[in-house]
């Protein structure tokens, strides 16, 4: 729509360095993380061997939002991405909170990786102190996301190409010894060996759905890259055709791989269930290869959320809703004021996190999680809103269509707000709700009595 050209001005500046094979990348290394090599074992252990299907509905939501979030950003590629669409076709508000709030979500998960960082160099380094590896590895991050766009592609290929080639070879293990390896207590039948394919029923298999959520959430981060891709239609178009059939297979594979090599009672304990695959199988070392893949998937993440901190901030600050510095861009088109405010951010939530971590942890991560929900949720919503609005201009036909509108939209976010709620009767996510309907209940507020009335005058005057 060609109005939407006055927010794509407004948001320009930003350099378009970054190439499809990249934006392919930090799509799949955004989503293949700790989530799965450590938080898988927590899905197994509610759902037992039917957490394939809980990974399965999981997956079937994030295609369902790549698919909305792919058509709008062939349309609109720009780095407010998902908060710049709430804006234009719901209302600022919209784009006001859905900004904020994945701003806040994405600034804490960045504080619970940083002190993990520390932890994982503990395995190797016992006798040095933590917070050297947290500022020697955060100030390499900054520096490198300070530098260009095109440095930050660039390690976060190298990162993400790790993590699928760890991936890769997981599977290719565990298919030889599920298939060749001859051994009577591995295969298929562990399935149901113990205690049935539902072990903890029904419901069981549907609260691992909000971790496998949690597992696939950073994928929407190729929206907030489009606005600084080459040729961001044809990436668009190509890393959702890619990133969606490889996480897929990578989660559904090795899942369904390791249940079989792996009693699921074993598997849902404290330790990653790779580290145990590894262990039944035999590999030497096992441990040492998991701690540096799962230390490489938290810079992994802590790079590419340093990265869309940074942009949300800029954007919001473009819109007017943040002081006007931190929209400004540096000779190399990177705003350096956003990412110096978001890095404080992180900052705060790691000394939180080292000075009270049970609490502080908890905290966190409920607000990001909240955040991150709140945000897939509205994507969806916007995308309803963005297909009536384009049909009724009669604009030009679109680059890429989500199938099924509007009865794969609505499934979207219906499951969304399902997951949300399921979060409430759970005493490991009940604080997602209970902390971040208060914050969503603040941010209105300050719209509310700080920018509904400019933006209204702004409207009318337009």
């Amino acid at each position: 729509m060609s109005k939407f050209q006055d927010i794509m001005q407004r948001e320009s500046g930003l350099q378009r360095h970054l190439g499809a094979g990249q934006m392919a990348m930090i799509a799949i290394g955004g989503a293949i993380g700790t989530g799965l090599f450590l938080g898988s074992s927590f899905a197994i252990g509610f759902a037992g061997p039917s957490v394939i299907l809980s990974y399965a509905i999981g997956g079937l939501v994030a295609l369902l939002l790549m698919g909305c979030l792919a058509e709008m950003t062939v349309a609109h590629p720009t780095s407010g991405s998902f908060g710049a669409y709430a804006e234009f076709y719901i209302g600022p508000w919209a784009g006001f909170l859905v900004r904020y709030l994945y701003w806040a979500a994405v600034v804490l998960a960045v504080g619970t990786e940083v002190t993990a960082v520390g932890l994982y160099m503990g395995y190797w380094y016992p006798d040095v102190p933590q917070w050297l590896w947290v500022v020697l590895f955060s100030a390499a991050l900054i520096a490198i996301n300070s530098t260009s766009v095109k440095a930050f592609g660039a390690v976060e290929y190298s990162f993400s190409m790790v993590k699928v080639v760890a991936i890769v070879l997981f599977i290719l293990i565990g298919l030889y010894v599920v298939f060749a390896s001859g051994r009577p207590e591995i295969g298929f039948h562990n399935y149901t060996a113990h205690g049935g394919f539902f072990p903890k029923g029904a419901w069981g298999m549907w609260v691992a759905v909000v971790i496998s959520i949690f597992s696939y959430l950073s994928i929407e981060m190729i929206a907030v890259a489009a606005g600084e891709a080459q040729e961001p239609q044809r990436a668009i178009k190509s890393a959702f055709r890619s990133t969606l059939i490889r996480l897929l297979l990578f989660y559904l594979l090795s899942l369904s791989l390791m249940l079989a090599i792996v009693p699921w009672q074993d598997a849902g304990t404290d330790k990653s269930p790779f580290v145990k695959v590894m262990e039944v199988v035999g590999i030497p070392g096992a441990a040492a290869v998991l701690n540096f893949v799962v230390l490489v998937a938290a810079l992994s993440a802590m790079n590419s959320q340093l990265y869309a901190t940074s942009r949300m901030l800029f954007s919001l600050s473009r819109a007017g809703y943040a002081p006007r510095p931190l929209g400004r861009l540096n000779a190399r088109g990177v705003p350096m004021a956003a990412l110096g405010v978001s890095c404080a951010g992180i900052a705060v939530a790691t000394v939180l996190n080292v000075w009270r971590p049970q609490e502080a942890f908890v905290f966190m991560m409920a607000i990001a999680m909240y955040g991150a929900l709140f945000a897939w949720f509205m994507i969806f919503v916007t995308h309803l809103f963005f297909r009536r609005s384009w049909r009724a201009s009669g604009d030009a036909p679109l680059g890429f269509r989500m199938w099924g509108y509007p009865y794969l939209s609505l499934l979207g976010a219906v499951l969304m707000l399902a997951i949300m709620a399921t979060t409430l009767f759970t005493d490991i996510f009940r604080l997602t709700l209970l902390t971040g309907i208060p914050l969503t209940i603040v941010l209105a507020l300050v719209y509310a009595i700080g920018y509904r009335g400019k933006d209204a005058r702004a409207e009318h005057s337009s």
